[in-house]
């Protein structure tokens, strides 16, 4: 007797190969330059899903035709996003004529704070499949090789924002004769998020010069700080304007979309000296390493605060996407 767990086992295995033969069927009758393999969710969600988001409507804006999981009779290439979508379908779909780019991120493991094998699982797929690699930081490259791990023909390119979305038009005025507005924002409620950083900033932080605000996710409850469910990117935008400092305290995060989306906005950033956070910020930001550090880095942002928001400078969307199709061979 086939037992429940063994029937739904059975019927998701038989509901994917429908899938897949349906890909291979539309694919024959349909037209397009560029396939990106990514499972993407509506929003709000993170910076894999924005960042794509972005560059697909970019590339599209240049002419090039892009689909979605699916690898069509005219497809030249196929842009694949670290472990976020179906292997066994793209090697059914694979023609050795497209060329395959692997987008990396992480080591994933070690930004969760736990070897789960989704980092060899990443590697696997790159080695059975990728003609070259791009990663998003140089951290994220060093700390691959630092594990041992070699991935085929890596360039490194850093993520980049919607600047439609994403821009410093009609911002706030910033002024020191009212409270500072502080944001942060964490789609993932990991520890790795900084949740305790947050946690003694709600505690400590003098908030008689101080308004802060959290979007997303947080595992602990705040008193001070006000929490924000997760908004969709035009809402995040907004609030990003009426807001004057960025604080990141994500540990090990490869390339941050939160922390590109709000310089865009032209928001100075103070973040934990870990990951790709020095190479996004540059000059337009001081770092720290502890929490107790947090209170006199913002004294001195806050005296510097306009030649600090001078020193802004993120890659633009169109500049990336160039970038991109230049290794897609667009």
């Amino acid at each position: 007797m086939v037992s429940a767990v063994g029937m739904k086992q059975s019927l998701r295995k038989e509901f994917s190969s429908i899938q897949d033969v349906f890909s291979l069927a539309i694919g024959q009758f349909t037209s397009a330059d560029l396939s990106i393999f990514h499972e993407f969710d509506p929003p709000p969600t993170g910076g894999g899903h924005q960042f794509l988001r972005a560059f697909w409507k970019e590339a599209e804006s240049r002419g090039v035709r892009v689909e979605n999981n699916i690898i069509s009779r005219t497809t030249r290439a196929c842009l694949m996003n670290s472990f976020n979508f179906n292997f066994e379908r793209l090697k059914k779909l694979r023609r050795s004529s497209v060329l395959f780019i692997h987008r990396v991120d992480g080591p994933v493991g070690f930004y969760r704070g736990q070897d789960d094998g989704i980092d060899r699982r990443i590697l696997e797929i790159n080695q059975k499949v990728a003609d070259r690699t791009i990663f998003q930081s140089r951290y994220s490259l060093k700390k691959h090789l630092d594990f041992g791990m070699e991935f085929r023909e890596p360039v490194v390119i850093m993520n980049a924002a919607d600047l439609k979305i994403f821009n410093p038009q009609g911002r706030l005025e910033f002024s020191r004769e009212r409270k500072i507005r502080l944001i942060a924002s964490s789609w993932s409620d990991n520890v790795n998020k900084g949740a305790s950083l947050y946690k003694w900033l709600d505690e400590n932080l003098d908030w008689n010069q101080f308004e802060f605000t959290f979007v997303g996710r947080s595992p602990i409850p705040f008193r001070n700080i006000r929490l924000i469910p997760p908004v969709a990117s035009n809402g995040m935008a907004d609030l990003f304007r009426i807001h004057d400092i960025y604080i990141t305290a994500s540990r090990n995060d490869p390339c941050s979309n939160s922390l590109i989306e709000a310089l865009s906005c032209g928001l100075p950033a103070v973040y934990l000296k870990s990951g790709g956070h020095p190479e996004i910020v540059g000059e337009a930001g001081y770092s720290f390493e502890s929490a107790e550090e947090i209170p006199t880095i913002l004294a001195d942002l806050l005296d510097e605060y306009e030649l600090i928001q001078e020193k802004i400078s993120v890659p633009s969307i169109y500049d990336v996407t160039s970038a991109y199709l230049d290794i897609l061979g667009f």
